[in-house]
C-alpha cells in the first residue's frame, strides 16, 4: 500500500479460538488503554480496539502491511499461539464487518456486539487512534450492522436458553409484578437475569454458592436484585413466581416442598442433571419447563438466523467491495492531485512567460479577456493531455497496479522522496515477517536494488 493511505492490519483472541480467561488476558486493560498503547508506538498512524467478554481484538494502520503485526508484539504474551488471529488488510475489513453484524458472534445476531462497535469507535477517537483508514473502516462496519439488522431477521426470535427462559416464563406468569428467583451466577444465568429485567422484573433474587458472583450479577441489571447464599433459594422458591435454575449441581437443589403451600409458580430448570425434583410438576399449581423444551424453541429460532446469515453474508460482500474500492480511488485520487499539482505549477509559469514576451512584442498591457484567452488555452491543453493517464491510474490503482502509480508519482510529485513500493522494511522488523505482508504478485523485480539479500532470496525463493 502506499504510505499516504496505509494499510490495516488486525489481531483477534475470542470465543471461537479461546477460553474466556485466555480472552480476558489479551490486550491492555480496557479498549481505550489499548488504542492508547498502540498509538504511541511510532509506526502506528491509527488504532482502534474492542473488548467484550467474548473477544479482545485490536487494529492499527501502518505506512505498509510488512510491520502492521509488529504492533502487536506485546499484545497476548500469556495466550497460546493457537488462540491468537493475526488478519491482514482485507481480511481485518472484512471480519470488522462480521463482527458488527452479529456473524462472529457466540450468539448468531446478537444486537449487543452493534452497540459495543459504536462505543469502541468513540473510545478510540477519544484517544486519537481514528484517522481517514479506520474512519471508513469502522463506520462502514457499523453501517453494515445497521443493514444486516434491518434488512434480515437475524436478531429476531430466541437464541439463548437463558432468554427463552425469561420469555417463555413471562408468557406463563399471571402477575404484573412477578418475583424471580435465578439460581446459579453462570453464563446461562446471566442471561436469564438480563433476559427478565430487559422484560420488567424488578424483583430478583440470584442465588449461587459463590456470593460475589452473585452480588455482582444483582448489580449489574436494571431491576431491585439481590443476592443470597445457595442454602438460601427454598426459602425464596416458598414466595417467587418464577423460578429459573442453571446450576450443574449433581443432585436436585430444590425439592417439593417449597412449591406445596405457595400459589401460581412457574419453574424453568435449565440444569443437567435437573436442579428441581422432578415431582415439582405433578403440582398441580406449577408449570415445569425443562431443557428439552427449551432446546426445541431455540433450534427453531437458529434455523431461522442461519438463512438470515446468508443474506447478510451477501450484505457484507457488497459493502466490502464498496470500501476496498473507495479506498483504491482515494489512492488513485492522491497520485492524480499529485500530477495535476505538479501540471499547474508548469502551466503557471508557462502562461506568465508567454504574457509577458506578448506584452513586450506589442509593447502595451494584455486585456483581461486576451489575458483570459491565453490562460484557457492553458487549461484546456492541461486538461486533454492528462485525461488518458488519469484513466490509467484510476484503472491502476484498481489492479493494484504499483509500478505505474510509482512512475507517475516519480514524474509528477516533487515531494515523492524516490521511494519505491513495496518500501524498505522498518529497522529490526523480521525479514520473513515483512516477506509474509507484502502483498500477492510482488516479483523479485519489483524490489529496490537496496533490499536486504535475506529478504530478496526470500522472495524468489517463495516463487
Amino acid at each position: 500500500m502506499m504510505n499516504a493511505t496505509g494499510a490495516v492490519t488486525g489481531v483477534s483472541v475470542s470465543h471461537s479460538t479461546a477460553t474466556v480467561d485466555d480472552v480476558a488476558r489479551a490486550g491492555a486493560a480496557d479498549q481505550r488503554a489499548e488504542v492508547a498503547e498502540l498509538i504511541e508506538k511510532p509506526y502506528v498512524t491509527e488504532a482502534f480496539a474492542l473488548h467484550t467478554c467474548n473477544r479482545t481484538e485490536a487494529y492499527v494502520v501502518t505506512d505498509d502491511a510488512s510491520v502492521g503485526r509488529a504492533a502487536f508484539e506485546t499484545f497476548a504474551p500469556h495466550v497460546d499461539d493457537e488462540s491468537v488471529h493475526y488478519m491482514d488488510h482485507e481480511e481485518s475489513l472484512a471480519h470488522l464487518m462480521r463482527v458488527a453484524g452479529g456473524l462472529e458472534s457466540l450468539v448468531l445476531g446478537e444486537d449487543q456486539i452493534l452497540g459495543q462497535v459504536r462505543t469502541a469507535y468513540e473510545d478510540a477517537r477519544g484517544e486519537g487512534g481514528i484517522g481517514p483508514m479506520l474512519e471508513d473502516a469502522v463506520t462502514k462496519a457499523i453501517h453494515v450492522g445497521e443493514r444486516v439488522r434491518t434488512e434480515t431477521e437475524i436478531n429476531e426470535g430466541i437464541v439463548s436458553l437463558g432468554s427463552a427462559a425469561a420469555t417463555v416464563a413471562m408468557r406463563e406468569l399471571d402477575t404484573d409484578a412477578p418475583t424471580a428467583l435465578v439460581i446459579g451466577a453462570g453464563e446461562m444465568g446471566t442471561t436469564a437475569v438480563k433476559a427478565l429485567a430487559d422484560r420488567g422484573v424488578d424483583d430478583i433474587v440470584v442465588a449461587n454458592r459463590t456470593m460475589p458472583h452473585a452480588e455482582h450479577l444483582a448489580s449489574e441489571v436494571d431491576a431491585d436484585a439481590t443476592a443470597v447464599p445457595l442454602q438460601g433459594a427454598d426459602a425464596v422458591a416458598e414466595r417467587a413466581d418464577l423460578v429459573v435454575s442453571t446450576t450443574a449441581s449433581d443432585s436436585p437443589i430444590i425439592g417439593v416442598e417449597p412449591f406445596e403451600t405457595e400459589g401460581e409458580t412457574v419453574v424453568v430448570d435449565l440444569a443437567q442433571p435437573r436442579d428441581v425434583d422432578p415431582r415439582v410438576a405433578d403440582i398441580e399449581r406449577v408449570t415445569v419447563y425443562d431443557l428439552d423444551t427449551l432446546t426445541s424453541v431455540t433450534e427453531q429460532t437458529r434455523r431461522q438466523r442461519r438463512a438470515a446469515a446468508e443474506e447478510a453474508e451477501e450484505i457484507i460482500d457488497a459493502e466490502f467491495d464498496r470500501l476496498v474500492n473507495q479506498y483504491k480511488r482515494k489512492r488513485a485520487d492522491e497520485v492524480i492531485a499529485a500530477m495535476y499539482e505538479s501540471a499547474d505549477r508548469v502551466k503557471s509559469q508557462e502562461v506568465s512567460t508567454a504574457v509577458s514576451k506578448l506584452e513586450t512584442e506589442a509593447d502595451a498591457d494584455l486585456s483581461a479577456e486576451e489575458r483570459e484567452v491565453v490562460e484557457s488555452m492553458a487549461d484546456a491543453l492541461v486538461s486533454k493531455l492528462l485525461a488518458p493517464p488519469t484513466k490509467s491510474l484510476r484503472e491502476a490503482a484498481g489492479e493494484d497496479d504499483w509500478t505505474t502509480i510509482n512512475t507517475a508519482l516519480q514524474l509528477f510529485d516533487p515531494e515523492f522522496d524516490g521511494e519505491t513500493y513495496p518500501p524498505m522494511p522498518p529497522e529490526g522488523i523480521d525479514p520473513e515477517e515483512f516477506v509474509d505482508g507484502l502483498p500477492d504478485g510482488i516479483s523479485p523485480e519489483e524490489l529496490p536494488d537496496e533490499f536486504p539479500d535475506e529478504i530478496t532470496e526470500s522472495v524468489l525463493s517463495d516463487d
